[in-house]
């Protein structure tokens, strides 16, 4: 019989760029087929003066990372505004009371903002998190042996040679420092709004998730140790294809066979690309024999440029259904990962114009499974990126790749909606995830890697060690003694 449940979905959301809060509470039935839900939505903005400074410290982000100068510095300035948010909103008792009036069964998080696991704590509840990016920008707590699992940000792959084993092993140490310093920020807000004796410890509560759903797959993901409570459900998004507007039908026919190229690179990057970078591409396209079919801002096109006669730009397209169309050749992205999953499921070769380095590191295994390449921002121009697109489009290799990448994304028994509720509904139902969680993660770090175990060894062996060397010495000592007697 199926039963009913009551969720609470925490998202933390930027709309436009200003920021609000909204918290779902859903009823989700465990059987599989689509139903009716009820919710509400609980909607929260913080002051206009942190707006305004967020909007500020997010500009000045954007705008560097697009100069190549995204620092971890920057990253914690930007965090800290987030801490600050994150405090206004447990602060807000009538809201905070009103979610545990609701007595949810289960909370459900994104793991963008760790502010949604101390709201998690602070309601008491268990809850799952979906992480939106691959594995390496979050400390899950997997086994993550250093010689095949690359680090973020290495830009490494799985196969790597002495000296790559050696960056990554450098890189990891770097990343778990960013880690807790950005980890720290929320320190002061863990004491402002927790009792002594109860408060909580922001990595333990990443690793008290009953289930991560990671926003990958294996046709994208270097193969890695996994735990039971970690399952993958890249192309959740995906929505069923339509035929796309008549508008679009009738410029890609104008190119016959020769097909057409998609370029999107995101909604920040269409608001912050620089004209240097729109001139350099306009360029790149006029050398295709294939249209293009461009989202990009309008009104941050210069009139001093004209436009290539084969490209179309637009301020909004269906991407989703024209990487399913026919005559589609390749696919120009930033390396998001929701577009990189799109193009996966529709078996469309890429080039990638990374932005942050969450995207570099994306476009790194696009590079590995050979269904697309990248080209750096900075090193954009005209007939540098022409060559990589007519690269890609003339080398079937490509697309062979991303055809078989694509039936890797479609072979899996079960959607990724079909396995997210389906895996909830089981530890709904099973009152918790208990079974699905290694002991591991709740030993300390000297017990996880045995390094108690190997320090006692070592003592015993030394130990060992030195008193069989006392024995000799007195054994050799007894025999000279015995010798002297002899000779006396």
């Amino acid at each position: 019989m199926a039963g009913q449940w009551t969720l609470l979905l925490a998202a933390f959301l930027l709309p436009g760029f200003l920021l609000s809060e909204a918290a779902k509470i859903l009823t989700v039935s465990s059987s599989l087929e689509k139903r009716n839900i009820s919710y509400k939505v609980i909607s929260w903005l913080p002051s206009e003066d942190h707006r305004k400074e967020f909007k500020k410290f997010f500009d000045f982000f954007v705008t560097e990372a697009w100069l190549g100068r995204e620092t971890p510095e920057k990253i914690f300035k930007l965090m800290e505004q987030m801490g600050i948010r994150c405090s206004d909103l447990l602060k807000r008792g009538d809201i905070m009371d009103s979610l545990k009036n609701e007595n949810f069964d289960l909370i459900f998080i994104e793991a963008f903002d760790f502010c949604s696991f101390l709201v998690a704590e602070k309601l008491g509840k268990p809850f799952v998190a979906i992480l939106p990016t691959h594995f390496g920008t979050l400390d899950l707590g997997l086994p993550s042996p250093l010689s095949y699992v690359p680090v973020f940000p290495s830009l490494l792959t799985d196969h790597m040679d002495f000296w790559g084993r050696l960056k990554n092993l450098l890189t990891f140490f770097g990343f778990s420092m960013n880690q807790r310093q950005v980890q720290s920020i929320y320190d002061n807000i863990i004491k402002e709004h927790f009792p002594e004796g109860s408060r909580p410890v922001l990595s333990h509560l990443l690793r008290r998730a009953e289930l991560w759903f990671v926003n990958s797959d294996f046709a994208l993901e270097f193969a890695r140790p996994l735990l039971p409570n970690t399952v993958y459900v890249g192309g959740l998004m995906a929505r069923p294809v339509k035929p796309v507007p008549q508008e679009f039908e009738n410029f890609i026919a104008k190119f016959g066979d020769s097909g057409f190229v998609l370029v999107a690179l995101g909604s920040f990057v269409s608001i912050y690309q620089s004209q240097e970078v729109l001139r350099e591409m306009n360029s790149a396209f006029a050398h295709l024999s294939q249209g293009v079919i461009w989202k990009c801002n309008s009104s941050h096109w210069s009139k001093d440029v004209k436009l290539s006669a084969n490209v179309k730009i637009m301020d909004w397209l269906p991407q989703n259904d024209l990487l399913a169309h026919p005559r589609i050749r390749l696919f120009v992205t930033h390396g998001g990962l929701n577009s990189i999953m799109e193009a996966i499921q529709h078996g469309v070769p890429m080039v990638g114009i990374p932005v942050l380095r969450e995207q570099a590191d994306n476009l790194i295994r696009v590079e590995a499974k050979k269904f697309g390449v990248s080209i750096q921002l900075k090193q954009i121009k005209a007939e540098t990126l022409a060559l990589k697109m007519k690269e890609v489009i003339e080398d079937k290799r490509y697309k062979s790749a991303a055809v078989a990448a694509s039936i890797i994304r479609h072979s899996h028994p079960l959607t990724p909606a079909q396995r997210l509720v389906g895996w909830i509904d089981h530890i709904l139902q099973t009152e918790g995830a208990t079974h699905l969680k290694v002991h591991g993660l709740q030993q300390p770090w000297h017990e996880q890697y045995l390094l108690d175990i190997f320090l006692f060894l070592l003592v015993v062996t030394q130990g060992t060690l030195w008193l069989c060397g006392k024995l000799l010495g007195m054994v050799a000592r007894w025999l000279c003694g015995a010798r002297k007697l002899k000779k006396a």
